[in-house]
């Protein structure tokens, strides 16, 4: 009897202690390291994407801010940076790492694999409507998207941008005040 009142008392305890955490807790993404690393990771490599095709077609295109595909892979930069950034504050041993690491491999293959077959697949179907004949009922359809997937290495620099956003910003927090 004496144990079942001490077990009862330990658990009210316990549960008076998680509501006081839920009222007391808040949330706040601009300190939540990888959400940082994966949202700048992302817009960095959006920006980037930006100056790529500058440099390649001498013409700034600002549809680019938005737009999928291209150099760096904005995909890989953003699940890289939420990868290393939870292998850097939780160990590469926990199951949270494992998960981020295994969604990285899964969007990087996508991104390299089947989106890039699906933008290829838009262009010679682009091509195709192209050269319907006028009176063709899919004559006036609208162009698909062709910028769809990356090469390897669009995604090895996307990966490779994530990854270093997310070592940046752990270093800065070693330095700056503690999260």
């Amino acid at each position: 009897m004496r144990m079942e009142r001490l077990l009862a008392g330990d658990m009210a305890m316990a549960s008076g202690d998680v509501a006081a955490n839920l009222v007391n807790a808040q949330y706040d993404g601009f300190t939540n390291f990888p959400i940082v690393a994966a949202f700048l990771s992302f817009f960095v490599a959006q920006s980037l994407k930006v100056l790529t095709t500058w440099y390649k077609e001498n013409r700034w295109d600002v549809k680019r801010l938005y737009g999928s595909g291209g150099m760096p892979s904005s995909h890989s930069a953003t699940v890289t940076g939420l990868a290393c950034a939870i292998g850097l504050r939780e160990g590469l041993g926990g199951p949270l790492f494992a998960i981020a690491f295994v969604l990285a491999c899964i969007v990087m293959y996508d991104a390299s694999g089947v989106r890039l077959q699906a933008g290829r697949q838009a262009e010679v179907l682009n091509q195709i409507v192209f050269e319907l004949p006028p009176e063709h009922p899919l004559s006036d359809s609208r162009p698909l998207k062709e910028f769809l997937g990356h090469t390897p290495p669009q995604v090895a620099a996307g990966a490779m941008l994530g990854c270093l956003i997310a070592y940046t910003l752990h270093l800065l927090s070693l330095v700056g005040p503690s999260t």
